[in-house]
């Protein structure tokens, strides 16, 4: 037997932050670990979880683009979790079985405490905005506004988690919201920049973008602008990962170096 490690799998994943998140909390605890990012193509999918199932040292993957939909059925279980979003984002090795898991939606809720937004727009269809639904589904939100560019995926998207409200393109005119997620890939490094969506919440609501790389969005830094409360990506990633490295290496990421971390991310 060898050092533990997990990975995070994507395509693309250069851009990753996740191996600084759980080496800096395997340092700080003095864990012998390792985390590494891995790129995985589409296709070579099914063959990186043959391979690391016969791996004992193997503790699990977080799951980013474009897998996170792909891979639910390659897997041997699936908790509620991932169940409920119809999407996975993290897979662990538990006794030659691999597991599916959503901490996604546990990670976008934790930096809405106190926040219960009625009206909500929500841009993009896929992984991410899964996960999203399905936190908002535990919250009283009255309607949901899906902008995407293929407008059916959004509606029965919408329709799947039985949420009131509409699906229709970026661009278009929707009800006011008091919260907007981004949890399309646009904005990101090297992919299209983002509309000007922030005109759809209101002067006193909150623009959550779950892109982080860069932190700084265009759509952060405009709801800024315009008096409104941000949430970064960041925010979302570090709450996220905590789930996943207790689950990886046996021990209760050290959140009280959050601030600590979070220089380290934005460098």
């Amino acid at each position: 037997m060898g050092i533990p490690y997990a990975e995070v799998i994507g395509d693309p994943i250069a851009h990753s932050k996740s191996p600084l998140i759980h080496l800096f909390w395997l340092s700080k605890l003095g864990i012998a670990g390792a985390y590494r990012a891995v790129r995985v193509r589409p296709g070579a999918l099914p063959a990186y979880l043959d391979r690391r199932r016969r791996d004992p040292d193997w503790r699990g993957c977080n799951v980013t683009l474009p897998h996170k939909v792909a891979v639910r059925p390659l897997l041997d279980e699936e908790r509620p979790d991932a169940a409920s979003a119809g999407a996975v984002n993290l897979v662990t090795a538990e006794g030659g079985k691999l597991v599916g898991r959503n901490s996604d939606v546990g990670g976008f809720l934790e930096p809405l405490q106190g926040l219960d937004p009625g009206v909500v727009t929500l841009v993009g269809a896929g992984g991410a905005a899964r996960a999203v639904l399905a936190a908002l589904g535990t919250r009283r939100v009255a309607w949901v506004s899906i902008l995407n560019r293929d407008v059916e995926k959004a509606r029965a998207l919408r329709e799947a988690f039985g949420l009131e409200g509409c699906a229709a393109p970026l661009g278009a005119e929707v009800p006011t919201a008091e919260l907007l997620v981004n949890a399309s890939a646009l904005g990101m490094a090297g992919k299209p920049p983002l509309p000007p969506v922030e005109r759809h919440v209101s002067d006193s609501g909150t623009v959550y973008d779950l892109v982080y790389a860069p932190v700084e969005t265009r759509l952060l830094a405009a709801a800024r602008a315009r008096g409104q409360r941000t949430i970064d990506g960041l925010q979302m990633l570090v709450a996220q990962a905590a789930s996943a490295f207790e689950l990886f290496f046996g021990k209760a990421a050290p959140r009280e170096h959050d601030a600590e971390l979070r220089e380290l991310l934005v460098r």
